[in-house]
């Protein structure tokens, strides 16, 4: 069977489609590629401006500068550990509490989906959460990133959608075999379930590497704070002291200044070795669970 030619509005179509798409693409990209070549660049060359696309006078210089920093090097260590142990740990206890919400048979079902989702609509604020931290004693320790972000009811209700769309008679069959609750869970649920595992793992592990909120308010020791609040920080020192015209005292300019004007570095082309630096593991890590995307988002969120 030959395929259908297409018409002329098809055509149009496609054509207005990708273009609208590329379009779109090369605006999302753009930022990191300018980026990418300031960092790659002399930072005083830098600063004459004309640099677009790719560096004009190479250096590593930025770089080097960036990963000999005891600071920078401690704050990614953070944010890397944080980010795998919280990934893991979220995924595996949202995922047992999504296949209890999925059994029909579980003791006032209703009324807990209902707990759940009604404490979810409603938060205390900043400073009762602060509080709480408090009384419970994680405030300043490396348990106030882990412990808060561990659940998440629309993720939860997103594993639920996707195991209840699994066929019953695979775990009654499993059952039937002499297979508990937890076996059924390991051996049929989980791995029947690895698009919406994997698409809830890079829900968490993106908003985790990204948090800057809880570094910010929540630890005042330097050496326990991510790499996003770090990043934060050093932004936020930048935009005082181009409005008040200061220059001492950001987290970049103590970093030997003399030194780093005899090398060609300067405190802009750093910020932005620094985001280069925080943005490339999401972007290597993105490209393993993509394909998972799609699927699971559809069919965990959609499906109903």
């Amino acid at each position: 069977m030959g395929t259908r030619r297409m018409s002329a509005a098809d055509k149009i179509y496609s054509t207005l489609n990708y273009t609208v798409l590329l379009l779109f693409c090369l605006t999302a990209l753009y930022p990191f590629v300018y980026f990418l070549a300031l960092s790659f660049n002399d930072g005083y060359d830098a600063m004459k401006g004309g640099i677009y696309l790719y560096p004009r006078v190479f250096t590593l210089e930025n770089y080097s500068k960036a990963f000999n920093n005891p600071q920078v090097l401690n704050a990614f260590w953070i944010s890397v550990s944080r980010t795998v142990i919280v990934t893991l740990c979220s995924v595996m206890l949202t995922s047992l509490l999504a296949y209890g919400l999925s059994r029909k048979g579980l003791p006032g079902r209703k009324y807990i989906v209902f707990f759940f989702f009604f404490t979810t609509l409603f938060s205390g604020g900043l400073i009762p959460t602060f509080i709480l931290y408090r009384q419970i004693h994680i405030i300043d320790t490396y348990w106030v990133l882990v412990l808060p972000v561990l659940y998440d009811f629309f993720n939860a209700i997103v594993m639920k959608t996707f195991f209840d769309g699994i066929p019953p008679s695979l775990s009654e069959s499993a059952r039937i075999d002499g297979a508990s609750e937890l076996q059924v869970f390991a051996r049929i649920i989980l791995p029947l379930s690895m698009p919406v595992l994997a698409t809830i793992a890079l829900f968490v592990g993106v908003g985790v590497w990204n948090d800057w909120f809880t570094g910010q308010f929540f630890i005042s020791k330097e050496n326990l704070q991510p790499a996003a609040t770090f990043l934060n920080k050093m932004i936020s020192e930048a935009s005082f002291q181009t409005m008040t015209g200061s220059s001492g005292g950001s987290s970049i300019q103590n970093m030997s200044q003399s030194q780093m004007e005899l090398r060609g570095v300067t405190p802009e082309a750093l910020r932005m070795t620094f985001v280069i630096i925080i943005t490339t593991p999401i972007l290597c890590v993105y490209p393993f669970l993509q394909r998972f995307f799609v699927k699971g988002v559809l069919v965990g969120s959609l499906k109903e």
